[in-house]
């Protein structure tokens, strides 16, 4: 891989991460703890306050492992290992790192891991 390929999947996994860590921030306030007091909120409306509760928490999650992996490519770009499947040592197709920067596996070692 040439200095220029390095370079733009560096500009997009850095893209993502700031994308991931604004969007981070503004989901915060989603995942509060529901005020479970009936008074105020009736039990269906307390039902779908703890349902998005949960899918924004879920959605929290995925950002984070999503966040860690755009981390651990960046790394991988300034040791210069970036680009070679972590379990067999080939080179990752380009195609697929365009697709997904951050991915650490070639297709055939990531289709054997699902």
């Amino acid at each position: 891989m040439n200095d220029s390929d390095l370079n733009k999947f560096k500009q997009k996994l850095e893209n993502q991460k700031d994308e991931l860590m604004s969007c981070q921030k503004m989901a915060q306030n989603s995942t509060q703890t529901v005020d479970l007091d009936q008074s105020s909120v009736g039990r269906v409306s307390r039902g779908d306050a703890l349902q998005a509760q949960s899918m924004a928490i879920e959605a929290t999650r995925l950002r984070q492992q999503h966040l860690r992996q755009v981390s651990t490519a960046l790394a991988l770009i300034a040791s210069g290992d970036y680009g070679y499947c972590s379990v067999c040592d080939s080179e990752i197709d380009p195609r697929r790192l365009e697709i997904e920067p951050s991915s650490t596996m070639c297709v055939p070692c990531a289709s054997k891991v699902k």
